[in-house]
C-alpha cells in the first residue's frame, strides 16, 4: 500500500514536471502522435470517427461529474457494431435534477467503476479515430479534465460538432438574411433529428445520445457532400469559425 503511494505523484507533482517538461505520460504522447501530422484531405469515407456522448452531474467540468459514457464507432461513413459504454461512479453526489434528466439513480452507481479506472478503456476505444459529438465541447471539457487529472495533459483528438454542422447545414438552406433570426429553430439533437426525419432513440442515454447522433452526422454530411464537402479539410473550412483542436 505504501509503495502504491510513493509511486503515484501527486497532482501538484505532475503539474510541475509538465511545467518543466520533465515528463509525459505515455497515452498522451501516444495521443499527440496520432494526430500531429494529421492528413485532413483525404476522403472523410477514408477516416474512422468515433461518435460519443456523456451524461454528468451538472454543467461544470470543475464542480460537475461523468456518470456515464457512451460512444459508437463509424468507418466507412457506417456505424458499426463496435461500441463502448459505462456507467461511472462520481466522487461526490448525483443531484436529483441531474436524475430526473437522465434517470441514473445513486443505486445504478453503486459498485460501478470510477472514471479514473475507465478512462484507459475510453483511450484504448478511440484510437485513432476522430470524435464526434453534439455539442462535443461540453463532453470534451469533462474529458479533458478528467484526463489533466489522470494523465497530466489534455487530449489532441480532432473533435466534430454536429451542433455546427447542423448550423452550416441550415445557413446554407437560408432564402433571406432574417432566417436566422428564426426563433422556432431548435439545434437540440432530439429536435434536429425529428425535423431531419432520423431514427429516433430515448433520449438522455449516453448510448442512445451517441446513436442518435452517429445518425444526425452520417445525415449532415451526406448533404454537405452534396455541396462539394469531400474532406476534413472542406468539413473543417465549412465551420471554420467552431473550435477544431479540443
Amino acid at each position: 500500500m505504501h509503495a502504491s503511494r510513493r509511486n503515484t505523484p501527486t497532482p501538484w507533482a505532475r503539474l510541475l514536471a509538465l511545467l518543466r517538461g520533465e515528463t509525459t505520460h505515455p497515452a498522451l504522447a501516444q495521443n499527440r502522435e496520432r494526430f500531429a501530422s494529421l492528413d485532413q484531405d483525404r476522403p472523410l469515407a477514408e477516416y474512422e470517427f468515433t461518435v460519443l456522448d456523456t451524461e454528468l452531474t451538472g454543467l461544470s467540468p470543475r464542480t460537475d461529474e461523468i456518470v456515464s459514457i457512451g460512444a459508437v464507432r463509424i468507418r466507412g461513413l457506417t456505424i458499426t457494431a463496435d461500441s463502448f459504454y459505462t456507467l461511472v461512479a462520481p466522487r461526490g453526489r448525483v443531484p436529483k435534477v441531474a436524475t430526473m434528466i437522465h434517470r441514473i439513480t445513486p443505486q445504478m452507481l453503486e459498485g460501478a467503476p470510477r472514471l479514473r479506472e475507465v478512462f484507459p478503456s475510453l483511450l484504448d476505444f478511440l484510437g485513432d479515430s476522430l470524435i464526434v459529438g453534439h455539442n462535443v465541447g461540453l463532453d470534451m471539457s469533462f474529458l479533458n479534465r478528467a484526463s489533466l487529472d489522470i494523465l497530466g495533459g489534455r487530449l489532441r483528438t480532432p473533435c466534430v460538432d454536429t451542433m455546427r454542422l447542423a448550423q452550416v447545414y441550415r445557413q446554407e438552406r437560408w432564402e433571406n438574411y432574417y432566417d436566422q433570426f428564426d426563433s422556432r429553430v431548435s439545434y437540440q439533437l432530439g429536435d434536429l433529428s425529428r425535423s431531419f426525419g432520423l431514427p429516433a432513440f430515448d433520449q438522455h442515454n449516453a448510448f442512445h445520445d451517441a446513436m442518435q447522433t452517429a445518425y444526425l452526422f452520417l445525415f449532415l454530411v451526406k448533404k454537405l457532400r452534396s455541396g462539394g464537402i469531400e474532406t476534413l479539410r472542406d468539413l473543417y473550412m465549412a465551420g471554420r469559425s467552431w473550435r477544431w483542436y479540443m
